[in-house]
């Protein structure tokens, strides 16, 4: 940057600390079951999370006058909070001098396929409601003189619709939000795990009716697990993604998402083949996606064996310098890994890459104080020698400079400021990373207002299943407030009536899944649970991924589920009872995704987005300076599967999968205001979306 920010400025746009005091919510009554006493929250609506997408709809909820309630594990923390990336990005209909159409828009968040049409479009068309929305509570999203916010381009990002406010974009937004939530007097119950979704009914009149959750603060000598019963006539899950089901993950610790307890009520989901894995920091270090302006600077990337010693690695995959220093630069803007890029000398080689290396147990670095050693032979890396698009970036943003300290510097001094805020100064030593799973594009399967299929419960940010194969980068952000928005919309409109049932039966049954879990001989350990979904899950399901070895993957997670069922999860204390149930539905939804990937494998799926299905009947390889991969000659994507879903539920003991046309937008041309003005004064529109 040619204008030099003061310290204060960068700390304070790292540094973001969140409101030290909400509204407390207190229980209605108490209820007596088998001895224990339960309190029991009353609501009209219940969000589940305190993220960015909670926090929105919790917002929202309230000035449409909801009786609103939020429940969450840990208050404004978690992936919106914690993660991020160089400059973590917003991605929205472009307010720069050009404008934007909202079905070019919608065509590029759905342009990977698998991503129904309308939801592209909504996400398209609500971007701008949404994105005002945050600016008006301070979210201080950069503009130019003229009032037009700053943008640039990002992954599966053509025009350049990309914003941000810095590495901590989301948790500014978390931020914001919770602010305004305090200032609404939006109550939350903190330290609340929801462990069982409630409903009432049966068949097409099933709805949800709330949540029992376990509450740090209900511990008592007649409740040792924190028990609590949460009515709510609907529920919005936005508790994230399932960060805990890799081992190789960016996700902070304990993040559990809604994805298994969602199973657990039966409820529909998609596209849980769908993920986005890229390189970040480590997560026993300090977990952070590497995109954007950590590898535009153009970083020496090397790794080091267990005897010290150095190797320069890329060198042996990309044919000259200049190939090799360009590619690392295009990881910036096509940080996920996709299967094509592996071939062509493409930036997804960079990835394999490190892949081998990781593999053969070397560790690998970033140095920001070395250019890209020269590939043997060839000439030594130079700013004057690189390709035409990396070269013009750095020559428009002033960053054709020296070393890579001095490129990141000049085009993001936040990225240092934010790494020496965690103890890791780039201008003095090498950053160890790895590749890892960073997002899950698919969950829980919705309609265009958020709307599961279970009556009354709505599911937005990473836990709604709502992109397809690929999205721009930041569309998520986008995603999470859009639904937020539109949920709080529909139930307002919606009118549901309160639950009716006391709930005493659906309490009983956990608290003896309790007891017996705290004295069973063979109840599984906590530990051993964990360990054996995310090796698992990391070594079978990664972005390298064996076609052969997945139907035995599904063999090993279901017989892992089928022990939990038999023996239960060991409660060596009470504290445990939350991360019990949480493991229970990580088990689950490990199963499910697994499930998935073996039926999209056998109806002769391919490699799409995120991951490459290996196999020796493997139509294409990637190419190296030293000749072909064959290890890893991988499927060709079968583009009829861009036209469906694959939609899992867990149903009478078994999954069930079931493929699925996308849903199509409606012919916009038949849209007038005097014909549709009705349907929006009568709240028809709120009917229409399935």
């Amino acid at each position: 940057m040619s204008t030099a920010i003061p310290q204060a400025i960068l700390e304070n746009l790292t540094n973001v600390t969140m409101p030290r005091h909400v509204l407390q919510a207190e229980p209605q009554q108490m209820l007596e079951v088998e001895g224990y006493r339960i309190p029991v929250y009353t609501s009209g609506a219940l969000v589940i999370g305190s993220g960015a997408a909670g926090l929105r709809a919790a917002v929202e909820l309230k000035r449409r006058k909801m009786d609103v309630l939020v429940a969450t594990q840990t208050l404004f923390w978690g992936t919106s909070a914690c993660s991020g990336s160089d400059k973590q990005t917003l991605h929205t209909a472009s307010t720069s001098y050009r404008g934007d159409n909202f079905t070019a828009l919608a065509g590029a968040i759905g342009a990977g396929g698998a991503m129904d049409a309308d939801t592209a479009y909504v996400e398209a068309v609500g971007s701008v409601e949404a994105f005002i929305g945050l600016k008006s509570i301070g979210l201080p999203l950069p503009e130019d003189r003229y009032g037009a916010v700053l943008r640039y381009q990002t992954d599966h990002d053509e025009v350049g619709r990309a914003t941000s406010c810095g590495p901590r974009t989301s948790r500014l937004m978390v931020k914001v939000l919770a602010e305004e939530a305090v200032l609404l007097g939006v109550p939350f119950v903190d330290h609340a795990t929801a462990v069982r979704l409630l409903t009432e009914g049966e068949g097409e009149q099933r709805r949800v009716a709330g949540v029992l959750a376990i509450v740090k603060g209900a511990k008592a000598p007649d409740n040792p697990w924190g028990l609590c019963l949460l009515r709510s006539a609907t529920v919005v899950l936005a508790a994230g993604g399932p960060g805990e089901l890799f081992r190789d993950s960016v996700y902070p610790k304990r993040c559990f998402g809604s994805l298994g307890l969602a199973l657990e009520a039966g409820i529909a989901t998609v596209n849980l083949t769908e993920h986005q894995f890229g390189i970040g920091t480590r997560r026993d270090d300090f977990p952070w996606n590497l995109s954007g302006t950590y590898v535009q600077s153009m970083p020496y990337i090397y790794s080091v064996d267990a005897q010290g010693e150095e190797h320069n690695f890329l060198a042996r995959y990309y044919r000259t310098t200049r190939e090799l220093a360009s590619n690392i630069f295009r990881k910036g803007y096509q940080w996920p890994i996709h299967a094509s890029r592996m071939l062509d000398f493409g930036s997804s080689l960079v990835d394999l890459a490190i892949y081998n290396e990781s593999q053969a147990g070397r560790t690998i670095y970033m140095d920001f104080n070395r250019n890209p050693l020269p590939v043997p032979g060839d000439e030594p890396f130079a700013i004057g020698n690189l390709d035409e698009d990396v070269y013009n970036y750095l020559r428009n943003n002033e960053a054709c400079l020296e070393m890579p300290i001095d490129r990141l510097r000049r085009m993001n001094p936040l990225a240092i400021e934010l790494y020496k805020h965690h103890g890791h100064d780039l201008a003095a030593q090498p950053l160890p990373f790895n590749v890892n799973h960073q997002h899950m594009n698919g969950g829980i399967a919705v309609d265009t207002w958020g709307h599961s299929s279970l009556s009354g419960c709505y599911a937005i940010g990473e836990a709604a299943g709502t992109h397809g194969v690929t999205r721009p980068g930041g569309a998520a952000l986008n995603a999470g407030q859009v639904f937020g928005l539109r949920c709080a919309k529909h139930i307002a409109a919606a009118g549901y009536s309160a639950p009716s049932s006391p709930f005493v039966e659906e309490a009983a049954t956990l608290l003896r899944q309790f007891q017996r879990d705290s004295s069973h001989p063979q109840a599984l350990h906590i530990e051993e649970v964990r360990a054996e979904i995310q090796q698992r899950m990391s070594e079978r399901a990664g972005f390298v991924c064996d076609a052969a070895q997945v139907p035995a993957a599904v063999a090993a997670a279901r017989q892992l589920n089928q022990r939990i069922a038999e023996h239960g999860i060991a409660l060596e204390h009470p504290n445990q009872a939350a991360f019990s149930c949480q493991w229970r539905q990580m088990a689950l939804a490990s199963e499910a995704l697994l499930v998935a990937l073996e039926t999209y494998i056998a109806r002769g799926g391919g490699s799409r987005g995120a991951r490459m299905l290996c196999s020796a009947q493997g139509d294409v390889a990637p190419q190296t300076r030293e000749g072909e991969l064959t290890a890893f000659r991988f499927l060709s994507e079968n583009p009829a599967h861009r036209e469906e879903q694959l939609q899992v539920r867990w149903q009478n003991g078994e999954f069930t999968v079931e493929a699925k046309p996308l849903r199509p937008l409606g012919d916009l041309s038949t849209i007038f205001f005097e014909k549709n003005w009705p349907d929006y004064l009568t709240g028809r529109i709120y009917q229409e979306s399935r």
